[in-house]
């Protein structure tokens, strides 16, 4: 793990430090504040248009995107079937994406299949499994809280409790083992924009929710800004991974400010042994009591 100055813990008390940093950082126009006090949260899914947003990556204005829903089988997420009356549908990906490699079109064509089949696939996260990196903007319906500390920044998504810790270095670890969330940097850049850099990324994950696989070269660099007075979050993920795309690419995402209130206990793995009576794939599930 990166090594960090102390100085700012050594200056004062350690409470009272984390408590004001973020708040006279923000004062002194040097970083964004993306947590002016504990009721703030942002939730994925800004609603643009009459159309679902939230579990997909929005394209770029311009250049290579992400892969998107086959245009004979658009995605409906639960929400936006309540607005339409529309039936909720599971992802179809588009195969003619010009990004994938063949083997990741190969097996986004197998889970094709299987939805087309009329097989229930819903994501792992639906099963409490950790979404990854840059699946993490695509954590919708809950609050990610941001904890902005001296030495890093903790992004809390509410309703998984999943935790990423990025760390205010210039240099990644010389020898980083992979991992659900990767070894996040970062930086603030311009004075509203917070920089993520992630590496060491286990290939356990996917960086969609179409099952879009990658390999262990994947390197995501995320970037988080205020907009709109305050009211949203733009966010993007330019993503390379030579193994699994044919070209890098950039997926969008909205956030819309929620002030429900401090983070709250959502559990989601309890007493959850079958999803809607459908064959999904098991909770994680520890090897040994934990008490």
């Amino acid at each position: 793990m990166p090594n960090f100055a102390s100085s700012t813990g050594a200056s004062c008390l350690m409470g009272a430090c984390m408590a004001l940093w973020p708040a006279l950082a923000a004062d002194s126009g040097r970083i964004p504040n993306f947590s002016p006090d504990l009721t703030v949260g942002w939730i994925a899914g800004v609603q643009m248009s009459d159309e679902p947003i939230g579990d997909d990556f929005l394209s770029p204005p311009s250049g290579p995107g992400p892969v998107v829903s086959d245009k004979d089988h658009p995605y409906i997420d639960n929400a936006y079937a309540v607005r339409s009356g529309k039936q909720p549908t599971f992802h179809v990906a588009d195969l003619n994406s010009p990004i994938l490699q063949p083997w990741s079109r190969e097996e986004l064509r197998k889970v094709n299949q299987r939805v087309l089949a009329g097989e229930a696939v819903y994501t792992p996260k639906e099963r409490c499994w950790p979404i990854g990196v840059p699946g993490w903007l695509l954590y919708p319906v809950t609050p990610v809280y941001f904890h902005q500390l001296p030495d890093r920044v903790v992004i809390i998504w509410q309703e998984d409790h999943m935790v990423r810790h990025i760390y205010l270095t210039d240099k990644h670890s010389e020898n980083v083992q992979p991992s659900w969330f990767g070894e996040s940097i970062g930086h603030y850049e311009n004075g509203d924009t917070l920089v993520i850099d992630t590496i060491g990324l286990n290939t356990r994950t996917f960086v969609d929710q179409f099952r879009t696989p990658h390999t262990k070269m994947l390197h995501v660099v995320e970037r988080y800004r205020i907009v709109d007075d305050g009211k949203a979050l733009e966010a993007s993920a330019y993503v390379e991974d030579p193994g699994a795309f044919t070209t890098p690419w950039t997926g969008l995402q909205h956030y819309r400010r929620a002030e429900q209130g401090p983070l709250i206990e959502n559990v989601c793995a309890e007493n959850n042994n079958r999803l809607f009576g459908k064959n999904a794939e098991p909770i994680p599930t520890a090897a040994r009591p934990d008490f």
